[in-house]
């Protein structure tokens, strides 16, 4: 149990107006600049000199550095190479009126810009550009305070916060390895969803920590909801993948975490908990045909009325398979929780669900996951009839009904194969190793 300091402290995430620190040669840009980010409720510092620039900039903080690519004492190469070393934090834009890609590469690996816009710019574009590169400095910045705050109260914490980057680092590393290797595997395939995501549930379900089979209840749910809403069958596959997945991105952080109820965590631990979608969508980003799977994963915990994380989105700016994912969880949880026989438990987590229509959840959405609760649920995985055989009786051609898992719970063979003689060998060898027959379940 991690003990806590009783004097809590708190940290207040980065406001006011955004600092910008603006450098080009000619006064008529300088003046634009002034006028369009003044306008827009920023504080500008302008500068003709790199010199005099960079003087101020070691002095004053600035979240945004805005520079020009062509000038006659410094270029813009060099001044942002030595703002970056000054400020390494602050996030860096380079405009330029000439097309020149050799000093624009030699800017973005010596001068290390976030972004790159050409003269003359749009100023709705520009002002979205600077706004986007604000938020990411003070995200960072809080997330920094953040992190100092917790190391301050608590010792156990600063031990897991100062694991947590490697631990992520490495174990995304791995994941990410294993997904590249599928994806060069499946080039020609980019379509084979579904070797990528029982990959990945492997790894939840050899987690000791994870309820696999909870992920498997939310992503059966998952599926029935959009296709309650009529959605097409890819995005009915797609959201039950992200079902399966919800939970993928706590492979990456410590056990304390997530091996006991969410309540009984610390405030700083809970913060650090709710990060699991966004390090998913990090694990999933090699595979780009799992993009959609990812963006569902990561709004998981908006809500309907846009008092959610992690962006605050509403109604419809929440993506689809978001919003099924949300009501299918919680539902999941609530039915686990939940004491009594099964219809009762059923009844008292769906009137949770429903208790929050139009606030937490999209009512469409509620009024689907009704429907697909009473819809018959054991038979959505099984297709024509079965017969049930042990391994011995296998033979070459058989179609496997229904995925075959170790006692363990790792799945050996998907639903679907199609069996050869070495698949066949190798299960009647593993057959003869276990106290039991297996029971497989081939299509007939």
């Amino acid at each position: 149990m991690v003990e806590h300091d009783p004097e809590q402290v708190t940290i207040i995430p980065p406001a006011g107006p955004i600092r910008v620190l603006c450098l080009d040669d000619e006064p008529s840009v300088l003046k634009v600049l002034r006028r369009t980010l003044g306008f827009a409720g920023m504080e500008v510092s302008l500068f003709d000199c790199g010199e005099q620039a960079l003087q101020t900039l070691a002095q004053q903080d600035y979240e945004v550095i805005i520079s020009d690519m062509r000038m006659p004492e410094m270029d813009g190469v060099e001044f942002l190479t030595k703002a970056r070393q000054i400020a390494p934090q602050s996030q860096r834009i380079l405009l330029s009126g000439y097309a020149d890609m050799d000093s624009t590469i030699a800017a973005i690996n010596e001068g290390g810009i976030h972004n790159f816009l050409q003269k003359p710019w749009q100023n709705e574009a520009l002002i979205h550009v600077i706004k986007d590169a604000a938020e990411k400095y003070r995200l960072k910045q809080y997330n920094s305070e953040l992190q100092t705050a917790i190391s301050s109260q608590n010792e156990q914490l600063k031990v897991l916060n100062g694991n947590l980057e490697e631990l992520v680092e490495k174990r995304t590393a791995q994941i990410r390895t294993v997904l590249r290797q599928l994806e060069t595997a499946n080039k020609r395939e980019q379509d084979e969803h579904k070797a990528t995501v029982e990959l990945l549930y492997n790894f939840i379900n050899a987690n000791p920590y994870i309820d696999a089979d909870m992920a498997k209840q939310i992503a059966n749910l998952s599926g029935l909801i959009a296709q309650k809403l009529g959605l097409g069958d890819k995005v009915v596959q797609l959201t039950k993948m992200a079902g399966y997945l919800a939970q993928v991105g706590l492979l990456a952080m410590d056990p304390v975490l997530y091996d006991k109820p969410l309540e009984q965590l610390s405030s700083e631990q809970r913060k650090l908990f709710f990060t699991h979608p966004a390090t998913a969508q990090l694990m999933l980003m090699p595979a780009q045909h799992l993009s959609d799977v990812g963006e569902a994963i990561y709004h998981q915990f908006e809500k309907y009325n846009g008092q959610g994380i992690p962006k605050g989105l509403k109604g419809k700016q929440i993506p689809i398979g978001a919003q099924i994912l949300a009501a299918a969880r919680d539902y999941v949880e609530n039915l686990l929780k939940n004491q009594g026989d099964k219809e009762t438990r059923r009844g008292h987590a769906l009137e949770i669900i429903k208790m929050y229509s139009g606030s937490f959840y999209h009512p469409k959405v509620v009024l689907a996951l009704e429907q697909a609760i009473h819809a018959d649920m054991s038979t959505t995985n099984q297709v024509g009839s079965m017969n049930i055989i042990n391994a011995q009786a296998l033979k070459s051609g058989m179609e496997l009904g229904l995925a075959i898992h170790s006692h363990k719970g790792i799945m050996l063979l998907p639903k679907g194969h199609i069996f050869t003689d070495a698949t066949v060998a190798k299960l009647q060898q593993l057959e003869m190793q276990k106290p039991t027959p297996f029971r497989i379940l081939i299509k007939t």
